[in-house]
C-alpha cells in the first residue's frame, strides 16, 4: 500500500494496466453482478434531485423500477446501491446505444441537464473504495468481464490510476492526484 494524504492506495492500481474497451465488453459491468452500483450516503439526495432530468434518458423498465423502489436501495449485504431492473438485472439507470450500455445519468450530464456525472463508484471502476473513519483504502477490483480492458491497457501501456485520472481527481482533488503521480514514479514501487 502507498499512503497518499489520508488514502491508502493498493500498489496494483499503479502497476496494473487498464483501459475500458466498450466495443468488446459492451458495458457488462452495468448489467452483471449481484446488486447495483455502490453509493455513498452523500449521493442519495443528489440522485433523488436529478431523477426528473435523468428520467427522459432511461428505459421504461428502469423508470418503472425507480418509481417502484426509489432512486436507491439497500442490497442484501446492507449496502446502499442503485436499484436493478427486476431486482437482479441491469442497473435501473442503464440504457443502450448500438448494443452498448450507457448511463442515463451520464447522458443527462453530457447534455447539460445536470451537473453530476454519475455515482463515484461507477466513475472509478475498477477501483473500489473501502471507507474507514480516518481514511479510505483504494483497491483494484478484478472481474473476468474486464479481461479486454486489461489487455487494451497493456497494449496502450496505461496504468489503472492514469486511466482514472479524471474520477480520482473528482474524488480527491488535483493536488492529491499529483501526489499519487509522484508516488507512482518512485523507484520503490
Amino acid at each position: 500500500m502507498i499512503e497518499v494524504g489520508e488514502v491508502l492506495v493498493n500498489e496494483e492500481i499503479i502497476k496494473e494496466q487498464f483501459v475500458c474497451n466498450l466495443n468488446q465488453c459492451k458495458g457488462a459491468c452495468c448489467v452483471e453482478g449481484d446488486s447495483g452500483a455502490p453509493l455513498d450516503q452523500n449521493e442519495l439526495a443528489t440522485l433523488a434531485e436529478i431523477y426528473p432530468k435523468v428520467k427522459p434518458y432511461m428505459t421504461q423498465k428502469g423508470i418503472e423500477t425507480i418509481e417502484s423502489v426509489g432512486t436507491h436501495v439497500v442490497d442484501s449485504d446492507g449496502d446502499l446501491t442503485t436499484p436493478c431492473v427486476d431486482g437482479n438485472k441491469e442497473c435501473a439507470y442503464v440504457t443502450w446505444e448500438n448494443g452498448i450500455t450507457k448511463c442515463a445519468i451520464e447522458i443527462a450530464y453530457q447534455q447539460g441537464e445536470i451537473h453530476w456525472q454519475k455515482p463515484i463508484s461507477c466513475h472509478l471502476y475498477p477501483i473500489r473504495i473501502t471507507k474507514y473513519p480516518e481514511f479510505d483504502v483504494l483497491n483494484y477490483d478484478r472481474w473476468h468481464i474486464c479481461h479486454d480492458a486489461c489487455s487494451f491497457g497493456r497494449e496502450l501501456k496505461v496504468p489503472v490510476y492514469r486511466f482514472l485520472k479524471g474520477p480520482l481527481t473528482r474524488k480527491y482533488g488535483e493536488d492529491w492526484f499529483n501526489e499519487l503521480e509522484e508516488a507512482a514514479q518512485s523507484p520503490h514501487i
